[in-house]
């Protein structure tokens, strides 16, 4: 679907549109770039959806700007002809470097949850899934109960998985909740979709992300997302390190979380994706 950009113009709470163009906005929303009185806007649409289904993206901004993490303001969300609608400032991009991005994230995972739980305010809506993050004292039982596990039977009926694949993954299952509960895990604050295609550096070389799910988790989960498509080089990892020591062992324990990333694309993509979930379930498998 393709909005009426002049109705559009008509409603949004701008004045004097000059510029109403469609950019990249990935597999989930539809984005356009707008400016209007010399002031420069983002606008996200998502067709056919509540006026709700940004709510759980807002908060997370939020909460990460309060975090003191460069982030685009919100200014105005709602619906328009039954599509909904997130507008945003426009972050003008410049270069950085990763070492700034990976003290970046480390900043933003030092923040802890207010409550010493893991969870958010909010569920994540996704285009294909919605994850439950209601308040809770474990951690395995948010991302392995109603994370991992509300994809097996999906990827089952779709026939993405045999039940050779789902033998697999409760075998590699039994293996994370063992690691998973031999540590003490801080509930940091997480970005909640941390790929290399949902941060930027502004002009004066800040770090600025976008795009957030977050809630309260393992910090590591950030880091394995971040580790699926090799997106950060070694200094980032390096001088996330350095400001906020990873626990022994971290490396390996990153697969849990591509594992979740790749489960996530071969549900939405289909079974180009198959290949990258099978590899991390059998490295998990050796760690047994």
């Amino acid at each position: 679907m393709t909005i009426n950009i002049q109705q559009w113009s008509d409603q949004l709470p701008l004045k004097n549109i000059q510029v109403f163009e469609e950019r990249q906005g990935g597999d989930v929303n539809q984005a356009y770039y707008i400016q209007a009185q010399d002031q420069e806007y983002f606008l996200l649409v998502r067709p056919n959806e509540s006026v709700h289904f940004y709510d759980n993206e807002i908060l997370s901004l939020k909460t990460i700007s309060e975090a003191g993490i460069a982030v685009p303001k919100v200014i105005d969300s709602g619906t328009i002809q039954k599509n909904a609608y997130l507008l945003l400032s426009f972050l003008t991009e410049g270069s950085g470097s990763q070492k700034d991005l990976g003290r970046t994230i480390a900043k933003l995972h030092q923040n802890t949850s207010p409550n010493g739980k893991y969870g958010f305010d909010l569920d994540h809506t996704g285009s294909t899934m919605t994850f439950n993050n209601k308040w809770t004292n474990s951690w395995t039982e948010l991302f392995i109960e109603r994370r991992l596990d509300k994809m097996v039977e999906p990827l089952m009926e779709r026939n993405l998985w045999s039940q050779q694949d789902k033998d697999k993954y409760l075998k590699a299952r039994s293996i994370m909740i063992k690691h998973l509960d031999n540590r003490n895990i801080s509930p940091s604050l997480l970005h909640g979709d941390f790929w290399g295609g949902n941060h930027m550096f502004l002009k004066d070389g800040t770090p600025a992300l976008f795009d957030p799910t977050s809630f309260y988790g393992d910090r590591e989960f950030d880091l394995g997302m971040a580790s699926g498509f090799g997106a950060f080089n070694q200094s980032f990892y390096e001088s996330y390190n350095e400001a906020y020591p990873l626990d022994e062992g971290w490396q390996d324990r990153l697969s849990f979380y591509s594992l979740y990333m790749f489960m996530v694309h071969l549900l939405k993509f289909g079974p180009i994706y198959y290949g990258s979930v099978d590899r991390d379930l059998h490295h998990i498998l050796t760690m047994d």
